[in-house]
């Protein structure tokens, strides 16, 4: 398949998540795209974290190996692919001009390709999956990020390639902190597998599970409660 071809799949599906006429939905979507809605799940995580390690340079190492990872995306991405490949948004495209919608007039700075917002999403996700093990909690997280992935091209500020790309490259991103992680916890403690119907694993607690899971699930309410007011 020719690169052009490529291309004008690319803007047929865009064409296709891009907007809508159901105003409760736009709301929606712009709530859910927000960093600052999920400020709440982003703290949860932390108390899993700092409940179920017993102490600070275990809690650190994971925190410091997170944000390693999110400094490789932004500094790749940012730093290299964005400048490099200079994409357009779609909603700069003069070739889409009128065509794409800005929905509830929601725009984004510099360019296109890959999409940064997905790939921290997938980072954080793909992480948290790996690091507790647990199967409710993984199918929630991973759907989350696919969520928050999935507003960008609705938004019109990223096409759907840019999306996949993000995906593909949070998820690598993750696997390889995660392996880091991993070797330097080894080095400095014996303990990585527990046999108890109360914890994971690799000893997460299912009662602290359940805390960021109501979180995720109250975060979404309230956008959806927040898109009702909106209309």
């Amino acid at each position: 398949m020719s690169f052009e071809a490529l291309h004008t799949i690319d803007k047929c599906v865009l064409l296709t998540l891009n907007g809508s006429n159901n105003l409760f939905l736009d709301n929606l979507v712009v709530t859910l795209t927000s960093a600052y809605t999920w400020i709440l799940l982003y703290g949860a995580l932390l108390y899993l974290v700092i409940k179920n390690n017993e102490n600070w340079w275990k809690i650190m190492l994971i925190v410091g190996t997170i944000g390693i990872g999110l400094l490789i995306v932004d500094g790749v991405n940012l730093g290299i692919v964005k400048p490099l490949v200079a994409r357009p948004r779609p909603l700069n495209n003069p070739d889409l001009q009128g065509i794409v919608v800005a929905v509830n007039h929601y725009m984004a700075d510099g360019y296109s390709f890959f999409s940064s917002h997905t790939a921290n999403a997938f980072v954080i996700s793909v992480f948290f999956c790996l690091l507790v093990r647990d199967r409710i909690f993984s199918i929630l997280m991973i759907a989350w990020s696919i969520m928050v992935s999935l507003t960008r091209p609705y938004l019109g500020v990223h096409y759907p390639s840019d999306v996949f790309v993000g995906m593909i490259f949070g998820s690598s991103v993750a696997v390889f902190i995660y392996f880091l992680y991993l070797r330097i916890y080894i080095r400095f403690s014996d303990k990585l597998h527990y046999i108890s119907t109360k914890y994971t694993r690799t000893g997460y607690s299912f009662a602290d599970i359940d805390v960021v899971i109501s979180v995720l699930i109250l975060s979404f309410i309230y956008a959806a409660f927040r898109a009702v007011l909106s209309i």
